[in-house]
């Protein structure tokens, strides 16, 4: 219990620091979270800075999120891995240190799962590139490539109760950040809204 408790914590606070903030406050660019959809995003930041950055912080959130995958396998039941992708999650979406800003954490779940189940990280990210070639929308391929990690996640880490409501919420809290993009769709826009 007290591996999951510290693991938790640790997974919070490490989802918290956002990357692409720190890189634009460190090239003197502001907060990403000031210009186009408002996310601090690897979508947003490509819009702003460029492919190279875009990258950067794409491979700053996949580490970071694969850092905190091994050390949940490593100290906890395979079964609860899951809850502690949402923990991270939760501090990409809610950064303590942002003002509670965030972005939306398919990285993060992304690098995660790379850890956890490979493959199913893989098929997301093809998923992702197939779904984005058709529909030309980040946030929808996003939603493929969820499914792909949290089908994964649980065909890794088992049908128990940690395991379920670990994916269940770091999913619900993925698809709560393109609510924008959804509603902006809807309404005959672009759907491009925070994405």
């Amino acid at each position: 219990m007290t591996e999951f408790l510290a693991l938790s914590v640790l997974a919070y606070v490490a989802g918290s620091v956002n990357f692409a903030i720190l890189l634009f406050r460190a090239r003197g660019l502001g907060d990403p979270r000031d210009a186009f959809s408002g996310n601090p995003g690897v979508t947003n930041v490509y819009r702003q800075a460029g492919i190279f950055w875009a990258c950067l912080v794409l491979m700053l959130d996949i580490a970071r999120a694969m850092v905190v995958a091994f050390a949940a396998i490593y100290y906890l039941d395979t079964d609860q891995a899951p809850l502690i992708a949402f923990f991270l999650v939760a501090g990409n979406r809610s950064p303590c240190f942002h003002g509670f800003r965030g972005g939306k954490g398919v990285a993060n779940y992304f690098g995660f799962t790379m850890v956890v189940s490979p493959l199913d990280a893989a098929f997301s990210a093809a998923a992702w590139l197939i779904v984005y070639a058709i529909a030309r929308k980040p946030f929808i391929a996003s939603f493929f490539m969820v499914v792909v990690l949290a089908a994964g996640m649980i065909a890794c880490c088992g049908h128990s109760l940690p395991s379920l409501l670990g994916t269940a919420g770091t999913a619900a809290l993925i698809v709560h950040g393109h609510l924008a993009n959804m509603k902006s769709l809807m309404a005959g826009g672009t759907g491009q809204a925070g994405s």
